[in-house]
Parts: structure tokens; sequence; C-alpha cells
């Protein structure tokens, strides 16, 4: 049975996830990235993008252990994207462009039905309107014998722990 799993999820002493005003400039809000900026530097994120170099002390051992295992995620709809309320067209397609990190299924929370979206190097994102119940169903029947990865954001994490359903 697969279990539900949070890694590497980083927050600020004062108990943020994200900086504010999330937009296209700004994914993770103003001065977000400065709460990943661990990870930004290790071998994985930097292979991850193409490249060859890359720390491969701690910080690169917990990354690592976050991919581990993994057969699909779940995300807020705020880390599929800044768009709010109805889908206004299919144009968005994620911060990560064609080839997102993910290589699995990702079950986006929303109250907005859209189709799957088929990426590059086996992510497609499902849009989940049921709830967090619904989303976790299919993310572990997609996960098979692998671990589910709940990605966040921090309100989406809440949920989760609120209904203690994080392993």
């Amino acid at each position: 049975m697969s279990k539900l799993r949070v890694h590497s999820f980083a927050i600020s002493i004062d108990g943020y996830g994200a900086g504010p005003k999330q937009d296209l400039q700004n994914p993770l809000g103003v001065r977000g990235p400065e709460l990943m900026d661990w990870f930004f530097h290790t071998r994985l994120w930097r292979k991850m993008h193409g490249h060859t170099d890359g720390e491969a002390g701690v910080d690169n051992g917990i990354a690592e252990q976050g991919f581990d295992g993994i057969g699909s995620w779940i995300l807020g709809r705020n880390m599929f994207g800044p768009v709010r309320g109805p889908w206004p067209d299919d144009n968005w397609k994620g911060w990560w462009g064609d080839e997102p990190p993910y290589h699995t299924p990702v079950f986006v929370l929303t109250h907005h039905p859209r189709a799957p979206l088929r990426m590059a190097g086996g992510t497609e994102f499902r849009f989940v309107t049921e709830g967090i119940h619904a989303a976790l169903e299919q993310a572990a029947a997609a996960a098979g014998a692998r671990d589910v990865r709940l990605g966040g954001g921090a309100s989406t994490i809440r949920q989760y722990l609120r209904a203690a359903l994080i392993d």
C-alpha cells in the first residue's frame, strides 16, 4: 500500500511556505525562492535542468530521498500556476515548461474542471474537483506500489494534516 509523503517543503520561521504576490514573474511569490535556495544548488536540481554539476552533500541526499519511490504527486492549484477562478482556456501548462520534473501522474486540486494535460517525460496533470480524499484515492491508484508525494502548497498540506492522511 502506498504512503502519502511530504518532503523538502521549506517553511519560513514565521510559518510561510511561499512569498506573497505569486505571479508569472514570481512563481514562489516575492522572495519565495529564498525558502528553496538550499535545493537550487543540489546535483538533483541541476540534473533536472540539464546540467551535470551541483552539490552532492547532505542537501542533495535529502532532495534525492524526496523523489525516491514516488509514483504520483498531489499539488494544490497554486503549485500548478497563477491562474485563479475558472480556467479561461487550456493555454497555461504549468511553471516548468514542456517537461515538468514529476515524470508521473500529478493530481492538481481545483474547484474548476479541466481536461488532463500530458507533458513530455511522463508527467500527466489530472485536475481533481472532488476534494482531497478523491485526489488521494486517484493518486494512490496511479502510484501502485510506489508512494504519493504531497507537493504543497501550505494550504494543501494543512488540509491533509487536519485529515490525518499524511504518513
